[in-house]
């Protein structure tokens, strides 16, 4: 297999990400997520293993669905306390070279405009390593934070998305030109207004004057990342995500998905070429298989049911209240509730699932597509079985123990697939977009939408000098 497979380490600015009750474990640091340190020493490690991103999660909203209240997320740390993303990426890209950053950020609660400078502000920072993970945001205490009785409609959540995209394609494409900036001393010019221009926005959702706030960054419009699973979110990433985390029940759904993914962005006038798909992956790996089920075995008794449970909760439907015998689907029927796919997992359940099914797969991690526990030769020749029959580009690792999960990655796994060529040896030079899609593609392609506002292209806005005229 000639492919070389991507990595990222799954993160969050929290306690408790996604593996719930490990906080507890003595040689894990998550109780330090709130020090910079902590953060300075994780960018590091992941630059020495050669990750490609610290993918940043996040949510605006508590998980209070289960038993009609956040006490089981606030006592099980699930997602909160947490912190902003965006806001340690300086520190962590002051101490590396070459790791790249994608964090999350939610089109539906705050406005573009600022958004737009803060991405920006980010991809200067960082030199080009930026990545935003666009997410709409489901959790209805997140509506309720904002001023909202409930969870805006699902597909109307990606409505408003498209035009929030459409927004900051205007101001980070079109608004100023590349060659804007003169910092033309002799003349007391410093940006030639001639070469920046409002982009006066008028939508059904957003009304935005411009110009942008921030001259041009190496990157312009960050990495796009995107999760989604729905027939909306499908649509959204095939025309806007260059990076997607596709899901799936088995190894046979993520190829059908990933197929399904290149041929969407195809009939949108893309190249199947310009999305790479994800997934996440729990890899533990020992000295010995013996070794690595004793890890295994350590995680599993420490993990938190209830705090799981209080996680899925979260997409308002409390399976903890249903008889174990019910059909999950009659649930969802009955419910009806706007949102979300009110799917109680981050994947989709097969038809017929019962309530004590769900919750038993919601409570536990130890189970695949992507699961691999073993010795180094064992897990590697999963991962590379993994890619060879799902034409995945990479992973999200899932951490159990910070920071001994990219430890373990880094010094057992990492040699093992650079030995077999299905790993850098050393950081391709460039943007986080160049790393994905080769030297000379910081910018996005041209077949993307956001590439026709290029130049003041497509926007009813004169440059400003002239507008003043």
């Amino acid at each position: 297999m000639s492919k070389k497979i991507a990595f990222n380490l799954f993160e969050m600015n929290c306690v408790g990400h996604i593996s719930h009750g490990l906080w507890v474990h003595p040689e894990n640091n998550r109780h330090r997520f709130n020090d910079l340190d902590f953060w300075v020493e994780q960018a590091k490690l992941l630059e020495a293993g050669l990750f490609d991103t610290v993918f940043l999660a996040d949510v605006v909203g508590a998980y209070d669905g289960y038993r009609a209240g956040p006490e089981t997320a606030l006592r099980e740390a699930v997602q909160i306390p947490s912190n902003d993303p965006l806001l340690v990426i300086p520190a962590m890209a002051a101490a590396t070279k070459h790791l790249g950053f994608a964090a999350t950020f939610s089109t539906t609660y705050e406005p573009p405009f600022a958004f737009a400078r803060r991405a920006s502000t980010l991809d200067h920072l960082t030199k080009g390593r930026f990545g935003w993970n666009i997410v709409t945001s489901y959790l209805p205490n997140a509506a309720r934070n904002f001023g909202l009785p409930d969870e805006v409609e699902h597909d109307r959540r990606y409505e408003i998305a498209d035009e929030y995209l459409d927004v900051l394609y205007k101001l980070w494409e079109g608004s100023w030109d590349d060659d804007a900036v003169v910092q033309d001393r002799e003349h007391r010019v410093y940006t030639d207004p001639t070469k920046v221009r409002y982009i006066n926005h008028r939508g059904p959702h957003f009304s935005v004057a411009g110009p942008h706030l921030s001259q041009p960054s190496l990157q312009r419009t960050p990495v796009l990342f995107q999760v989604g699973s729905s027939v909306a979110g499908k649509a959204f990433a095939a025309k806007h995500a260059e990076a997607v985390f596709v899901g799936g029940t088995d190894l046979a759904a993520y190829r059908d998905n990933v197929a399904d993914l290149r041929r969407l962005a195809e009939e949108n006038g893309r190249s199947r070429h310009h999305i790479k798909a994800f997934a996440g992956a729990v890899v533990i790996v020992g000295r010995t298989h013996k070794d690595a089920l004793r890890k295994a075995e350590e995680f599993r008794k420490l993990s938190s049911a209830e705090g799981y449970l209080a996680h899925q909760g979260g997409s308002g439907v409390d399976l903890a209240a249903y008889h174990p015998s019910e059909l999950v689907e009659d649930i969802l029927a009955r419910e009806n509730r706007p949102g979300r796919d009110r799917q109680p997992s981050n994947r989709r359940l097969p038809a017929g699932t019962t309530v004590g099914q769900a919750l038993e797969r919601v409570t536990r991690f130890d189970r695949g597509p992507f699961f691999a526990v073993g010795t180094v030769v064992e897990v590697v020749n999963e991962i590379e079985r993994w890619v060879r029959e799902t034409d995945l580009d990479g992973f999200n690792l899932r951490q159990f123990l910070t920071p001994g999960t990219a430890e373990d990655f880094v010094e057992h796994v990492l040699p093992e697939l650079q030995r077999r060529g299905l790993y850098r040896t050393s950081y391709e030079e460039g943007t986080l977009r160049e790393r994905l899609f080769g030297a000379g593609n910081s910018r996005l392609f041209e077949s993307h939408p956001g590439a026709r506002y290029r130049g003041g292209a497509n926007l009813e806005a004169p440059a400003l000098a002239s507008a003043s005229v």
